[in-house]
């Protein structure tokens, strides 16, 4: 038992004043003064990384660098439309019939009076030859009345025959005769009949959208519900137009022969010229806008019926600048200056990126791009003063 406690004894800390002299005075005061301020560097440091990672982020709207000419920077007015086709045709058949031929798909060109269909005339033929068998009958009644009258003319001036017979004669020469017209009316209505089940192309151009296809009835006016009206719809594409809806309050800024720059939403580093050919008599009450048509002067084969565009309409040609040539151009408020240098910022894994550029003229709203970035790139659109390269942005 005294073993026991001699043990327990030899484990319990000394608290006395005279252990805790025992220290050094020294090695406190170095821990005070080194150990404190160090801890408390780190701690801050802790606290600054942490605010760092869990702060929120900066929101930022992103834009791309686009390609424009300096010309557009001057347009008066934009305004939004659609590529529409001024001659423009929904073909259908007169007669009610069902397709037996369709020679023409979507895409292909034709020319004016080209067959582009068929539909069955088996029954219109047969009236056809009905009318002309009519046509003989008559005929052959025809001769027999006029052999009659000139014999009873005979008997008359021998004295032999009644006035009453020679009249009966003459009227049935002349019904024969009626009948004989009626017969070729007959003819002609049936051949017009047979010609309405060829259904031709009214004019000169592109196949767009076929509506009907062979086995199906087609019908004027689509009678029933299972027939169809329309076999296909063709357009002029030599004819498009861009169709664009112009608000009143600025149609004061538009006139006829007023140069303008057609960009299509599939093709926008595409430019077209083009000038203002109608300004449309009548207004859109539920919209207040009024149709504005623009000629293309020139185009090729990527501007298609129904596009999406946008119209630049430009001052008139003695105010246009000379230069047309395209830049590469961001918003002015994009740019931002970093260390005496030129930057813009784009956003990679939520962070924002320091990209360095160099910065030409001022086009309009924006600022020309000259080295350090290419089109299309999307950059933050406004830099705010405390936006850094590596800050945690949010794109909205």
């Amino acid at each position: 038992m005294d073993a026991k406690n001699a043990d327990l004894a030899a484990l319990r800390i000394n608290r006395s004043p005279e252990s805790a002299a025992a220290a050094p005075p020294g090695r406190r005061r170095r821990w005070l003064t080194i150990g404190l301020p160090a801890a408390l560097l780190v701690l801050a440091s802790v606290v600054v990384i942490a605010g760092g990672a869990l702060g929120s982020a900066l929101p930022v709207h992103l834009t791309p660098a686009t390609m424009v000419s300096p010309i557009r920077s001057g347009a008066v007015l934009v305004a939004s439309g659609y590529v529409v086709a001024q001659r423009k045709a929904a073909v259908a058949s007169k007669g009610t019939g069902r397709l037996v031929y369709l020679g023409v798909v979507e895409g292909d060109r034709v020319r004016a009076g080209q067959v582009i269909a068929r539909i069955e005339d088996a029954d219109v033929k047969a009236q056809l030859a009905q009318a002309q068998a009519n046509v003989q009958v008559s005929r052959a009644e025809l001769h027999d009345a006029e052999r009659a009258l000139a014999r009873e003319r005979f008997l008359g001036d021998s004295g032999y025959s009644s006035e009453a017979n020679l009249d009966a004669a003459e009227a049935r020469s002349l019904r024969v005769k009626a009948g004989i017209a009626a017969a070729e009316a007959a003819v002609d209505a049936a051949q017009v009949a047979l010609e309405n089940t060829v259904i031709r192309a009214p004019f000169d151009g592109t196949v767009l959208t076929k509506n009907a296809d062979v086995g199906e009835v087609v019908a004027p006016l689509a009678a029933s519900a299972f027939s169809k009206s329309a076999v296909v719809t063709i357009a002029d594409l030599r004819s498009l137009q861009v169709e664009a809806d112009v608000a009143e309050s600025n149609l004061e800024t538009v006139s006829p022969g007023q140069p303008c720059e057609i960009v299509l939403d599939a093709y926008p580093d595409v430019r077209y010229p083009g000038a203002v050919a109608k300004i449309v008599p009548t207004a859109d009450r539920a919209k207040a806008t009024v149709q504005v048509k623009v000629a293309f002067r020139s185009y090729d084969a990527r501007v298609l019926s129904e596009m999406s565009a946008k119209v630049h309409f430009l001052p008139r040609p003695s105010s246009v600048a000379v230069d047309t040539q395209s830049v590469l151009v961001v918003p002015s408020s994009a740019v931002a200056e970093r260390n005496g240098r030129s930057v813009v910022y784009v956003v990679e894994r939520g962070r924002a990126v320091e990209m360095p550029v160099v910065v030409g003229r001022q086009v309009g709203s924006s600022v020309a791009i000259r080295e350090g970035l290419r089109p299309g790139v999307p950059v933050i659109d406004s830099v705010a003063g405390r936006l850094r390269d590596g800050a945690r942005v949010k794109v909205q």
